[in-house]
């Protein structure tokens, strides 16, 4: 879980760099929802909250990019 929880955040400093409202953003949506689930006891659900959170790391890595303006009519 652990292992996971900073890939989250290794992934998030990655996508969004130099955006720092989307990085606070981002962190705390990941600190929120592993705080909401740190006292889970089924293994089962464990498991789907990992996977979950595996899917939202690979589609932030894959999916998700940051545009610049460099002119009044260009990204």
């Amino acid at each position: 879980v652990l292992k996971l929880f900073k890939l989250l955040h290794r992934t998030r400093q990655e996508v969004f760099k130099n955006d720092t409202r989307a990085l606070e953003a981002a962190r705390q949506k990941i600190n929120e929802e592993f705080r909401n689930n740190q006292d889970e006891a089924s293994e089962e659900k464990i498991n789907e909250l990992l996977k979950i959170a595996s899917d939202v790391e690979v589609i932030l890595r894959t999916s998700v990019i940051q545009a610049v303006h460099t002119d009044s009519n260009k990204i």
